[in-house]
């Protein structure tokens, strides 16, 4: 019993620095420019962990359906990205999909309006 205790315990604590590390390159916009644009423009989100080893899609979402865009530019601190010329009019939220398998989806808090 107590050694099967220490085993589990060795295992939590070996599983630490796993997570943490996966918490830390968890990816993130803090700002997009322009707010508003329309469809065919570009749009520059900054922020953290963008890079393409973290993030694989950029999505609009309207809280019904999503809108995959085009990246045409990728940083660890900046992701360029074209509207495609199906995008309707509305505001749309950002969403990131990882590289992750499974792959995982994060909303931003940013948004931006589409004309």
């Amino acid at each position: 019993m107590k050694s099967s205790f220490i085993a589990l315990m060795l295992v939590a604590l070996l599983a630490i620095p796993s997570v943490l590390s996966a918490q830390a390159s968890f990816p993130s916009m803090k700002t997009v420019e322009p707010a508003t644009a329309k469809a065919g423009d570009v749009i520059s989100a900054a922020g953290e962990n963008l890079d393409k080893d973290t993030v694989a899609d950029v999505l609009l979402t309207d809280g019904k359906s999503d809108v995959h865009v085009q990246i045409t530019e990728q940083t660890a601190a900046a992701i360029k990205f074209k509207l495609p010329d199906t995008v309707k009019a509305g505001r749309y939220s950002l969403v990131l999909r990882t590289t992750t398998s499974p792959p995982r989806e994060y909303q931003q808090p940013v948004k931006i309006t589409v004309e």
